[in-house]
């Protein structure tokens, strides 16, 4: 597996540029950045890491193809992988109907329906081609006409339900999911996904001595995740009562072995999320876990 962190920080730009170079002096395979609500842009953040620094991918999970035509998206992907030099991996995703809807007026509905569109323009536009397309949501006749040619980013699409997987599978190099457990990886995502497509997990970790407690905490601080439609439905297939049952939390032992399961069910990549402040960095645990399943 492939070992990445993701930034939640609410520093900016500045953090971030920390996060990849801290990432780089680790060894991790990936930065990743996230949409939230009212927040830093994260295709911007990535743009502002320092050249030639840090690891081979910087990413995002998710941003929000809600929030912008894909005209647009594609645009800002392509100006984000130039000021990268061709390390960006584009995760998107439709985001949830309390903020889009709810807190912007944007509509929300068929998701699945908007998706595939969305990615019938997206596509051949990271690729420089020419699009002409004429649906139920959009009617697009253009291409980008950028000075030089950009290489297109890797594409990852946000998918937990059967048609979102299938989509990914079709016109992505794979999905990117989060509050999930090895289980759904191993009997839900990799069946749906070809051989070849990757399965990028974020996993919320902490390496404690007071697991109960951290989980606790992970309850209250995410308790929103139980009400949002698209992941209560997720936690409902595997039975969960919240996000905090698919947290990784314990010593250094447990978390390796925890974490060694997801690579067992068919993840390609891991996300670390490392909430606790304490005792050893669960990516250190991860990126050791990484080296030893590689040279065994």
């Amino acid at each position: 597996m492939r070992i990445g962190t993701l930034n939640l920080t609410a520093d900016g730009p500045a953090a971030v540029r920390d996060t990849v170079r801290d990432a780089g002096r680790r060894g991790l395979d990936a930065v990743w950045t996230n949409q939230m609500p009212g927040s830093w842009d994260p295709l911007a953040l990535l743009a502002a890491a320092e050249p030639g620094t840090g690891p081979a991918e910087l990413g995002t999970a998710v941003t929000l193809t809600g929030l912008r035509h894909p005209v647009a998206l594609a645009t800002q992907a392509l100006t984000t992988q130039a000021a990268l030099d061709g390390r960006l991996t584009l995760g998107v995703g439709p985001g949830h109907a309390p903020y889009l809807s709810g807190e912007l007026g944007l509509p929300f509905d068929a998701p699945a329906a908007r998706t595939p569109e969305y990615l019938e323009v997206l596509v051949p536009l990271l690729r420089g081609e020419r699009v002409t397309h004429r649906g139920r949501f959009l009617e697009v006749d253009t291409r980008l006409a950028l000075p030089r040619p950009v290489p297109a980013p890797r594409l990852l699409l946000s998918a937990l339900g059967p048609r979102m997987l299938e989509l990914a599978g079709e016109l992505t190099d794979g999905t990117v999911v989060t509050w999930v457990r090895p289980e759904f990886v191993r009997d839900h995502l990799r069946p749906a996904l070809p051989d070849t497509a990757r399965v990028v997990v974020s996993v919320t970790v902490g390496v404690t001595a007071d697991p109960d407690r951290f989980l606790e905490t992970v309850a209250q601080d995410f308790a929103p995740v139980r009400t949002l439609p698209s992941y209560r439905a997720l936690l409902d297939r595997g039975g969960l009562r919240g996000p905090e049952e698919t947290v990784v939390a314990g010593s250094e032992e447990h978390v390796a072995r925890a974490l060694a399961r997801f690579g067992d069910a068919g993840a390609t990549d891991l996300v670390v999320v490392d909430l606790a402040p304490e005792g050893r960095s669960a990516l250190d645990v991860a990126v050791t876990l990484s080296s030893s399943r590689v040279t065994t």
